[in-house]
């Protein structure tokens, strides 16, 4: 039943990539995204869970993944930091549900940060399960670091090491204060490593969440992926609906300040606001039909009292005015046509102004409608039911940051 499960999301992960249209340059620019996801991808086909070991230099990352196979396979030395490079080796566990395991041990992230912090972070991104290794009390940067990986989607572990330095009493307290400063809502278990208790430990949610903590990692790095290709084409779209707008302004004001006719001012005025926000639509990718882009407008005039006025009561208002101007101007000798220039720059100003506001708007509400036509990788994640809550609160956690980080209103117009 399970398999079948890993099978399923495998192939609607993949079903998915498959319609990710993407151009010659967002290939080239997201090259090693899609690397790392295209990786990730062939793990969850493949069964492959990741487990990492993470943390400062100098607290026996190396010697835990050690005592976890038995062997001598990591480096290990008497200097901290003794691993200079990220190293791999299969944990061949019997009896689970997976293909293979495989733990990989991380260099210091205090060494890291300074070295190869992008080549860091593409490689944590690829863990399904990250044992935080402490040899003590937490401090400042573990607790840091912590925070930035949970909010990242990382199921996190700590795991106390070097035990032998610290008494029972002094054992109790360390992670009464570990437990003191982690976040209270997400139950982070603290293990401490001594004789079989690591292994028993680990083994056992391998057995029981190995397949869902592989499953939910190769949505999560989908779901990063895509919403980088996301900004990236939003920020394009910025510009090319940015110049619209202003097209449209200046045909607008231009209109606005030539034309002495009421009615084919307010007319035309709606002509060029719904051109305005069919244009919009294509440029998001939502093609309306003009009876659509009229309803847009509609509420949007309706909801913006500024855009409302604008459109009817200003325009008339100065154009009835300027009627005037132009019939009393034979009683006049011409003296009435002195105010007819500044009357005609103040509407057009005003119709600039409110051509910029209509634009942003309209933007707004397409984007909102658009994206409804996107069936993204967290709606995926939101539609995995999670036997154990308590074991994957951290998917809140992730999706709300995500949902937090990832509006992309700063680039609308």
């Amino acid at each position: 039943m399970e398999h079948m499960k890993i099978t399923k999301n495998y192939l609607l992960l993949k079903n998915w990539w498959e319609t990710v249209d993407l151009t010659n340059y967002e290939k080239s620019f997201f090259n090693k995204e899609i690397i790392s996801f295209n990786q990730q991808l062939f793990r969850l086909k493949e069964k492959k869970l990741r487990i990492g070991a993470y943390g400062k230099s100098g607290v026996g990352k190396s010697s835990v993944l050690n005592s976890l196979l038995k062997k001598d396979l990591f480096n290990t030395d008497i200097i901290n930091g003794a691993t200079r490079e990220i190293q791999a080796e299969e944990w061949d566990l019997k009896d689970q549900t997976l293909n293979s395991v495989e733990l990989l041990d991380y260099p210091g992230f205090d060494f890291c940060d300074n070295k190869f912090p992008d080549k860091l972070y593409s490689c944590i991104n690829q863990i399904d399960l990250i044992l935080f290794i402490v040899s003590g009390d937490l401090n400042r940067n573990e607790l840091s670091e912590i925070s930035s990986l949970i909010k990242d989607g990382k199921k996190i572990f700590v795991i106390l090491n070097k035990t032998d330095l610290f008494n029972k009493n002094e054992l109790k307290e360390i992670e009464e204060n570990i437990q003191f400063k982690l976040p209270k809502d997400l139950n982070i278990p603290i293990i401490i490593n001594e004789e079989n208790n690591l292994k028993n430990y680990i083994t056992k949610i391998i057995n029981h969440y190995g397949e869902m903590l592989l499953t939910l990692n190769s949505l999560q790095l989908a779901d990063k992926l895509f919403l980088k290709i996301k900004e990236q084409r939003l920020k394009k779209r910025q510009k090319l609906a940015q110049s619209t707008i202003g097209k449209f302004s200046t045909i607008k004001a231009s209109a606005v300040a030539l034309n002495p006719f009421i009615f084919f001012d307010v007319a035309g005025s709606f002509a060029l606001d719904s051109a305005l926000i069919n244009e919009l639509s294509k440029i998001y990718g939502l093609n309306l039909k003009s009876e659509s882009a009229r309803k847009i407008f509609k509420n949007i005039s309706i909801n913006n009292l500024f855009l409302g006025v604008t459109q009817v009561g200003i325009h008339t208002s100065f154009n009835l005015i300027r009627k005037i101007i132009l019939l009393t101007a034979p009683f006049t000798s011409g003296l009435s046509l002195l105010p007819y220039g500044p009357v005609a720059i103040i509407q057009a100003v005003i119709a600039i102004h409110s051509t910029k506001i209509l634009g942003k708007l309209a933007a707004k509400e397409i984007f909102k409608r658009s994206k409804v036509s996107f069936i993204d990788p967290s709606i995926m994640i939101e539609k995995m039911i999670f036997k154990e809550p308590e074991i994957f609160k951290h998917v809140n956690i992730y999706l709300s940051n995500r949902n937090l980080n990832n509006n992309f209103v700063s680039f609308l117009p």
